[in-house]
Order: C-alpha cells, then structure tokens, then sequence
C-alpha cells in the first residue's frame, strides 16, 4: 500500500468509526477493550488524531506530548472527534513528499509512516466502536490487513519496548491463507524478530502457526478477536504469550 491508499483508508474508516460510535451511544460499553466506553474511545482516538496532526502540518522533528482528551461527551464530542478527524485526512493530503519530522517506526518517509500509523489506528478503533454498537462488523480488506500485520510484526514489536518475551525460544508462524502472506516470528527473552516471506520456501519448522484470512489474523494479532477466530496448530503456547503480552499502550 502507498500513501494514497492509506490517506484513503484512514478518509474510510475514521467515518465507519463516527458512525458505530453515534448508533452505540457515547455510553455503552466497547467489549473489545473492555475498560472504555464509547465516550473513551472517541476521546482517545480524536486526542491521537490531533497529536499526529501537529507533526504533519507543523513540521516537529522531535517528541512532541499530545494535548491531552476532551472533557466533551454526547454529541458535542462525536462533532470534535469529526473535526479532528478531517483535519489529519486534510494535513496528510496537503502534506510534501519532502516533510520531514518526527516518527517513531521505520518507513520509507515521515510522511508515509502517519498515513499508515493512522490508518490502522483508526481501523483497529474502528472495530472497538463497531464492537460496541453491536451487529455486523465492516471487514477489514485483505490488503489492508497484511500491511497492519507487517507494521505490528515489523514495527511495533521490533522495539525494545515490546513485552513479548519468552525465557526459552520459540517460534510463531502467521499465515494468510488469502493473500499468501507468512511471517516467521522468534520468540526469545529479546524484541520479537519477524521475517516475512511471502511465497519463499518455509525455513524449518515451527511450534505454533496461526492461520486464516487477511483479516481475521490482523485482528486476532490486535487482540480484537479470540484466538479461536483462526486456526491454531502446535503447540498454543506462544500463541497465549502473545495475546498476554502483546497489547499496545499509549503512555
């Protein structure tokens, strides 16, 4: 995917978003993070929206705190959740292919690491707001899904910050049975290290593979579905470390 197709899916999915949010109630419940209700949800996200915004559009090349949330609730805070929203669509649009500032993942520019940061950002969220409206969830189109993958596996989980840790080594293996995608995850007391290998020959064998669509691996990965949303072979082990140590934290 390109900064176009990502500037698309954050246009996309930021609306699906709006609108679970508003059919749910800014009070129900998000039983996929079950600690929030709607209210926090829209908050949170919105808040993150605007933090991305002042490194597109102001051009800061270093940390910079976000602003903190809203004290906004009902239909006051869905109107400045679609603001800020819009505002990062338009930041991005408007953006030079030359921008430089602050990222925190490798990518090939500043520019095309908050595209596709806040494309899955809002996705993931996305789902949270859908979980809580109940009903049909908006699937998540494959190409989409194995480019979140790439970033969760690749980028976020190749940090020293990552909690996914086992003290003897194991392996991961995430297959998507639709695409043709496979990533080979190490597990050991260091980082993760992931390789992807679509379409290679398959280096030795490994303890526990996951595999299923696109989709439904990126949100088990995600932790928005259960591991029995996939097929799970092998050893289960670190497929249970993962969903524990896993999660993603903003502070």
């Amino acid at each position: 995917m390109d900064i176009t197709d990502h500037i698309k899916s954050l246009a996309s999915e930021g609306q699906l978003l709006a609108m679970a949010a508003q059919e749910a109630g800014t009070g129900a419940q998000v039983p996929t993070c079950p600690d929030w209700r709607v209210r926090d949800l829209l908050r949170h996200t919105g808040m993150v929206h605007r933090w991305a915004t002042a490194f597109v559009a102001e051009g800061h090349t270093s940390y910079l705190p976000d602003i903190g949330e809203p004290d906004l609730d009902g239909p006051e805070l869905l109107d400045w959740f679609r603001e800020g929203h819009g505002l990062l669509v338009d930041a991005l649009e408007t953006a030079p292919a030359g921008l430089e500032c602050w990222a925190f993942l490798p990518a090939p520019s500043p520019l095309a690491f908050w595209a596709r940061r806040q494309a899955h950002e809002t996705t993931i969220h996305r789902v949270d707001a859908e979980s809580a409206r109940g009903g049909r969830r908006s699937p998540v189109p494959a190409a989409h899904a194995v480019d979140g993958i790439d970033e969760l596996l690749r980028g976020f989980h190749a940090r020293p910050k990552s909690r996914v840790r086992t003290s003897a080594p194991r392996t991961l293996r995430v297959r998507a049975t639709d695409t043709g995608a496979v990533w080979t995850v190490r597990l050991s007391p260091e980082p993760p290290q992931a390789v992807r290998a679509d379409g290679a020959p398959e280096e030795g064998t490994v303890d526990c593979e996951l595999t299923g669509p696109a989709g439904e691996l990126y949100l088990t990965l995600w932790n928005r579905l259960p591991p029995s949303a996939v097929r799970v072979t092998g050893d289960p082990e670190p497929a249970r470390i993962w969903r524990e140590k896993s999660g993603v934290t903003w502070s």
